[in-house]
């Protein structure tokens, strides 16, 4: 095996696109499955077009997370209409390499399962997707699903349309009597064309676009999003922004981890907790609301800086305001987490392994409940995780029980770090101007999300606008954990091992 050593880059720095040689494909190949070997793995993996109306080959890149050493490995090559695939030695590029496929028409040989992403139409004129008619795409759930035979079997299909109030997916088991054998999940329900938008940006909606890839996570996209500016134009925010992103940050972190408790408690039918989680999540929002006006936080994070500043009386009513809240959501867990009845309907249910987990490239809550110590915060810390994050908070049993008690423990830390920021608040300005960006560049930034990392990647081209804007949401990962982790589990168990992993139907979709 031959191997090249990648160009390297930290989080939230950039590199001239001249300094990433394109490598011939069967290096590229070698060096990425090398580095795979080393215990990187992969952050993001995309194809770009040739740029500014020149004519040429795609390009594929790869952005391989580099956790022992803190940075980011960058590999690029350029690919005709078919390549070899590497999913079957990178089990972690399975769906970016369909993806690359459904985008830019081309075909990765040898890839085990090449069914659609997203069915959306081919980016490039004349290009079409798994060899289907340019122009033509089948509905969104159209296609061959996986069946298992034999006597006994039957299939369950679920969805699109679901009883709540919640986005379109389409769930299919195979089951033997209550025992799930397989399930496949179909999304792409609510493809918006994000990725295919955000090209020649930053446009003056682009800020909007990044806060709406998916609605539970505004704080963590745009925070990745005004890395990436930042980093193309070569500064750093001033510490008084940092301090105010990362509050809000963890509010949102504690809003979905306190929902995520009372919805289990919903579906196990436990209601105290799932009484008190659904007012608390609330009194969470309604601290971020008081920060931007948003309960979301739309608007707060903002490259450069941020859109709102703290005064001294806002900085007293949170103060006040988290001190009461404190009391009763770590009252409303210990109830929840306490109660034998609960923990007998939680546990042992939807297990994976740490290795499957490893292998599948799982991030967030779901890798770290199965034992893998993956947190960005740790590993790549960015403004104050810098010095204000030094313990990363993992599990072994991989069930729903295990990947609960991850959110609990994530909530007692994300009180006292809010109690942190709020007391060591910068004095200074919280916005910085910015120069345009840099051309022919490329910058990526890992934020860690309350659901995982949130990665985003910008390449430039000779204008200094958007060649190519790459953004990687959690789920796009952890979708297929969720289908691994119901295989022998009985279907009923499915809301609980669903609600678990609570993933976002539209950071997949884009």
């Amino acid at each position: 095996m031959s191997y090249r050593h990648p160009v390297l880059v930290d989080n939230g720095g950039q590199i001239p696109l001249e300094r990433i040689p394109v490598l011939h494909y069967d290096l590229f190949a070698d060096s990425l499955l090398a580095e795979y070997g080393r215990g990187s793995r992969v952050a993001a993996y995309f194809a770009v077009p040739p740029g500014d109306g020149a004519d040429g080959a795609l390009e594929i890149f790869a952005i391989m997370a580099r956790e022992r050493n803190g940075n980011f490995a960058v590999l690029r090559t350029a690919i005709g209409d078919r390549f070899q695939s590497l999913t079957p030695n990178c089990l972690q590029l399975h769906l970016f390499e369909r993806e690359i496929a459904e985008q830019f028409g081309v075909v990765p040989e040898g890839h085990p399962w090449l069914k659609p992403v997203r069915f959306c139409p081919a980016w490039r004129p004349g290009q079409a997707a798994r060899e289907r008619e340019a122009g033509l795409n089948p509905p969104p759930g159209a296609m061959d699903y996986y069946r298992v035979e034999g006597d006994g079997i039957h299939e369950v299909a679920v969805g699109p349309v679901h009883a709540g109030i919640i986005e379109p997916g389409h769930f299919r088991f195979q089951c033997h009597g209550e025992k799930v054998l397989h399930l496949e999940i179909s999304l792409g329900y609510q493809h918006r064309g994000l990725e295919k938008m955000l090209v020649g940006g930053p446009h003056p909606a682009t800020a909007r676009q990044m806060e709406t890839i998916a609605g539970d996570t505004t704080i963590g996209h745009m925070t990745a999003y005004s890395l990436v500016i930042e980093g193309l134009v070569g500064g750093e925010i001033r510490p008084r922004a940092q301090t105010i992103r990362a509050l809000g940050l963890e509010l949102e972190r504690l809003a979905n981890h306190v929902g995520d408790i009372g919805a289990l408690s919903g579906d196990i039918g436990f209601l105290p907790t799932a009484s008190f989680c659904g007012r608390l999540r609330g009194d969470y929002l309604n601290m971020t609301a008081a920060l931007c006006g948003s309960r979301f936080g739309r608007g707060l994070v903002r490259p450069g800086g941020t859109g709102f500043d703290l005064s001294p009386q806002l900085v007293e009513q949170l103060h006040a305001t988290l001190g009461t809240i404190e009391t009763d959501t770590l009252g409303a867990c210990r109830l929840f987490f306490d109660t034998p009845s609960v923990l007998s309907r939680l546990e042992g249910v939807g297990r994976l392994s740490r290795s499957t987990a490893e292998d599948l490239g799982l991030v967030g809550v779901a890798a770290r409940a199965c034992g893998v110590p993956r947190d960005s915060r740790f590993f790549f810390p960015v403004g104050i995780c810098r010095k204000n994050f030094d313990e990363m908070i993992t599990d072994e049993k991989g069930d729903v029980f295990a990947r609960a008690r991850m959110r609990h423990r994530e909530i007692e830390v994300s009180i006292d770090l809010v109690r942190r920021l709020l007391t060591s608040l910068p004095k200074g300005e919280a916005e910085t101007p910015l120069p345009p960006l840099r051309p022919n560049s490329l910058c990526l930034a890992m934020i860690e999300g309350w659901r995982g990392e949130v990665v985003h990647v910008a390449i430039t081209g000779i204008n200094g606008r958007f060649r190519r804007y790459k953004v990687v949401d959690p789920s796009f990962h952890n979708w297929v954990g969720l289908a691994v982790a119901m295989r022998g589990t009985q279907i009923s168990d499915f809301p609980l091992c669903n609600k678990s992993f609570n993933l976002s139907y539209c950071g997949y979709d884009l």
